[in-house]
């Protein structure tokens, strides 16, 4: 593997990650669950994911690697939880590719004609082939998609603000009436706050994508620690101030937010034309981010299993140009058969297939906190002090385990994600259970440079 990422594609790579597709698609849902109070279940998600990625940056800036979070576990856990976790990411990332390339199908489709599956069909073929070229078409790609995704954003930060305010010239609304209309802060009580934060946490799932990205760049240490340091503030503006603006300009209870998204609606209700068109691109442009952002890091996280013997050897070859090609066209032909089979299979196999990823997110942040609390300890007895280090050892990462369980406890209890945390646990007893068999039946390999720039096959 090579060094193709420059620095300001990390930058970019890990403000893009922040920005997920389900900010713009998915705050609706949590929006109507919760209303105004919405935000504090994006506060709650949002320390969680504080959390893991200071636990993540932790392990990332001493031993940087593009199996990341997988390498770490089967190095501090065992060979069984490397390959478990390893293999659960990949799945969720699979599955991924046919949502969004559906997603962009329906944009373009609306606006060009032509069949949503040749849509579906182009953008994932055009993103495959970019990430086949070299590893720096990624990043330059998902440069200018996370640079749209920020303008966008700010931009509708400071409209919105000056609409509050009043001082926006033309506006059909100020003030704050979403916070004062139709129940108040919390309309349908603190119970839909955690109901709601179910919704929001699986959008900041790609937060963690910098650290495998970080492991092809010329200085993975300079390039977590500034994603870790910054992912507080990112989260602050990006979710909390965007989301803010909303709630408070939009009535929670409006039927225009499920019918056209709540960026759209807050839009039209402040009067900016071309609103629906605006929202497209954007959207278009978040999902292609998200998609570019899944063929990548489900290939590099198969590449990392095929060089630990957690594969098959063929996915750890790479080109001359340092890309893994095997892993890339394997995880794009799982994909493709995934959008295929969201077309031809009836919606409830499909959504069952989708379900399966539903609490895959919480998977894999308790592996790595167990991780963290296990090579911390290494760390620290071998003297070593990595560039990033977790905040008050153990307790936080104790903390952050105890949210873990909660949220898995509210899935049990709140209506609506039982299936989805039954079929996302089965699958993983099913991948431990396989991947335990794996390690009683396999040698050891030596982990050292796995997934890096050594001693790549050829």
């Amino acid at each position: 593997m090579g060094t193709g990422l420059k620095p300001r594609h990390i930058t970019m790579i890990s403000i893009a990650g922040v920005i997920g597709a389900g900010l713009f698609v998915g705050s609706k849902n949590a929006i109507a669950e919760a209303g105004p109070g919405v935000l504090l279940s994006y506060a709650l998600a949002g320390t969680l994911v504080v959390l893991v990625m200071r636990m993540l940056g932790e392990m990332a800036t001493a031993q940087p690697d593009t199996g990341s979070f997988s390498t770490y576990a089967d190095r501090a856990l065992g060979r069984w939880a490397g390959f478990s976790v390893g293999w659960l990411y990949w799945w969720f990332w699979v599955l991924v590719i046919p949502v969004e390339a559906t997603a962009a199908a329906d944009i373009l489709s609306s606006w060009l004609g032509a069949p949503q599956w040749v849509w579906a069909l182009a953008v994932t073929l055009l993103l495959t082939a970019t990430n086949l070229a070299s590893v720096g078409n990624y990043g330059e790609f998902e440069f200018w998609f996370a640079g749209i995704k920020v303008v966008a954003i700010v931009g509708f930060i400071v409209v919105g603000v000056l609409a509050i305010t009043g001082v926006l010239p033309g506006s059909d609304v100020s003030g704050t009436p979403g916070l004062r209309l139709d129940g108040g802060f919390l309309p349908n009580g603190f119970s839909a706050v955690l109901a709601a934060m179910l919704l929001t946490m699986f959008s900041f799932m790609g937060t963690e994508i910098v650290t495998i990205a970080a492991a092809e760049s010329p200085d993975p240490q300079k390039g977590v620690r500034r994603a870790v340091n910054s992912v507080i503030g990112r989260i602050a503006v990006f979710y909390l101030l965007s989301i803010f603006v909303v709630v408070a300009l939009v009535p929670w209870n409006s039927p225009e937010l499920d019918e056209v998204g709540s960026f759209q609606t807050t839009l039209q209700a402040i009067g900016i034309p071309g609103a629906a068109t605006i929202m497209d691109i954007v959207i278009l442009t978040a999902v292609a981010s998200c998609l570019n952002s899944a063929l990548y890091t489900a290939s590099r996280m198969v590449f990392s299993l095929s060089r630990r013997g957690d594969g098959p050897r063929w996915l750890s070859h790479v080109s001359g140009r340092g890309v893994p090609y095997p892993a890339i066209l394997a995880s794009t032909a799982v994909g493709f058969l995934a959008v295929v089979g969201n077309y031809l299979l009836p919606d409830r196999i499909f959504g069952m297939l989708l379900a399966t990823s539903g609490a895959l997110a919480l998977v894999v942040y308790a592996i790595i906190a167990l991780s963290q609390l296990r090579m911390r300890r290494r760390l620290d007895a071998e003297g070593e002090r990595p560039a990033v280090r977790m905040w008050l050892f153990p307790w936080l990462t104790y903390a952050a385990l105890a949210f873990i369980v909660v949220v898995l406890a509210l899935m049990v209890i709140l209506p609506g994600q039982r299936v989805e945390l039954t079929l996302s646990l089965v699958l993983t007893a099913v991948v431990v259970a396989v991947g335990v068999r794996h390690q009683r039946t396999t040698s050891r390999v030596d982990l050292t440079g796995a997934g890096t720039g050594t001693g790549a096959r050829r």
